[in-house]
C-alpha cells in the first residue's frame, strides 16, 4: 500500500510548482517573458551560453529550449551564433534590449517567493528547503562508479 502523506505531500507539491509558475508569470507578465523564459535570460546573463546545460539547468528538452530561444530571439532579447571552435555548437547571447530587462527580471523572483511564503516563519522556509533537499536527493540517480 502506497503512504498516503507521501501521496499528499507530492500532490501539494505540484500544486505549489503550479502557483509559483503563476505567480512568476503575473510579475513577469509587464516585461512580456514566461516564468521559464525570464530563467534562461537571468542565467545566460550570469554567463551560460550553451542551449544543452540551459535545458537541463530549466528542467526541459532541447526541443523545448528551442522553442524558448526562438521566442526570446523573436522578441529581440536574445540572439545565438555559432561558436568559432565547435561548428555544431550554439552560443547564446543577451541583446541590449535583454541585457536591460535583467534588473527588472530578477527580483520578480523573490516577490513571487515571498507572496507564495507570506505569513511562514524564516526558520519554517528553511526547514522545508532542507526536507526538498533532501527528497530532490532521493530523486537523483546515484553517481560514481557501477558494481
Amino acid at each position: 500500500m502506497e503512504n498516503a502523506s507521501a501521496l499528499r505531500t507530492a500532490s501539494l507539491l505540484h500544486d505549489t510548482a503550479r502557483i509559483l509558475t503563476r505567480l512568476l508569470d503575473r510579475q513577469l507578465a509587464s516585461h512580456e517573458v514566461t516564468a521559464q523564459q525570464a530563467a534562461l535570460l537571468i542565467n545566460v546573463a550570469n554567463g551560460e551560453t550553451s542551449p544543452k546545460r540551459l535545458a537541463t539547468m530549466l528542467s526541459t528538452d532541447t526541443a523545448g529550449t528551442t522553442r524558448l530561444i526562438d521566442r526570446l530571439e523573436t522578441k529581440g532579447m536574445l540572439r545565438r551564433h555559432r561558436d568559432t571552435t565547435d561548428r555544431r555548437a550554439v552560443i547564446l547571447e543577451l541583446t541590449d534590449s535583454g541585457q536591460r530587462s535583467i534588473p527588472a527580471l530578477v527580483p520578480a523572483f523573490g516577490r513571487s517567493a515571498a507572496d507564495l511564503f507570506d505569513g511562514l516563519a524564516d526558520a519554517d522556509i528553511r526547514h522545508l528547503g532542507d526536507l526538498l533537499e533532501r527528497a530532490l536527493a532521493n530523486a537523483e540517480p546515484p553517481r560514481g562508479p557501477k558494481a
